[in-house]
């Protein structure tokens, strides 16, 4: 079953067991305060949103708000990589506050998004206790190619830069060839050090999660992050991973906003009296 929700300036949508913090580009480069503004009602129903259970106990809120291209937007992954410019726009730091003002608690970020810093000085600036939050942050191929020192470093920084001493969700950005397995094992590390609660993957098929399970992790994913919207639904890779007890957290649930016309999106929205 699919449920679709509108709110005030945003669109998310959110599968059975499956996770959403997808929010469209265009939404986010257009915020201001007056067009994210929420009613009291929706700001309470974003606070107290659903969670679902993770297999380490773990309760993820159901929604939540993704920072990619949240102002910054990094070089694509392949130029990323040559050193290609990067360009600015309005603050994370604004977007972030006024999001967190709407009623989100869920903050879905990364190292390559590269505006962990300002995401930071929201949170601090919004005066919201540590515990009512809940933070995911994700490794970039680069440093998990570099090594379990890099990592950690990498997650060092991510703590710093939000301004916290522990990470709720920290994930596998992709399963870097060759180098995957032993990026997660030092995730393992870091979740015993007490760094990170729960430990995820991201853009994994079902054989790259196998091969972790081949190489004899300790600690299974509580989720995959990968991309689902009605136009990418991929019904097996869903079922295996559902199946295994790891949860589904989808990104591009409307496809950046870029289909909202499509006769698919309209039935759904119909069928929901919204």
């Amino acid at each position: 079953m699919v449920t679709m929700r509108f709110g005030t300036a945003v669109a998310s949508l959110f599968l059975s067991r499956t996770l959403s913090f997808s929010i469209s580009n265009t939404f986010r480069r257009t915020m201001t305060t007056n067009l994210f503004a929420a009613t009291e009602g929706s700001r309470e129903a974003l606070i107290n949103c659903p969670t679902i259970k993770l297999n380490n106990g773990m309760s993820h809120p159901a929604i939540g708000f993704g920072t990619y291209k949240v102002g910054f937007i990094p070089a694509s992954a392949s130029a990323a990589v040559a050193g290609a410019s990067e360009s600015q726009q309005r603050t994370a730091k604004e977007c972030v506050l006024d999001a967190l003002n709407c009623g989100y608690r869920f903050l879905e970020c990364a190292e390559f998004y590269g505006n962990e810093s300002e995401v930071g000085k929201a949170i601090a600036e919004s005066g919201i206790q540590r515990e009512e939050l809940f933070l995911c942050s994700k490794v970039w191929t680069t440093t998990i190619e570099q090594g379990a020192d890099a990592i950690r470093s990498q997650l060092e920084k991510t703590l710093s830069d939000l301004n916290t001493d522990y990470i709720d969700l920290y994930l596998i950005h992709w399963p870097v060839p060759g180098k995957h397995v032993d990026a997660y094992k030092t995730l393992e590390e870091l979740q015993k050090e007490g760094k990170i609660r729960g430990i995820g993957i991201s853009n994994y098929a079902f054989e790259d999660y196998q091969e972790l399970k081949d190489n004899g992790i300790e600690i299974p994913p509580v989720v995959n992050q990968i991309e689902i919207n009605p136009f990418l639904y991929r019904k097996k890779t869903i079922d295996a991973f559902t199946k295994d007890g790891v949860v589904l957290q989808s990104y591009r649930s409307l496809r950046d906003g870029k289909a909202m016309s499509h006769p698919a999106l309209l039935k759904i929205a119909n069928a929901n009296n919204k």
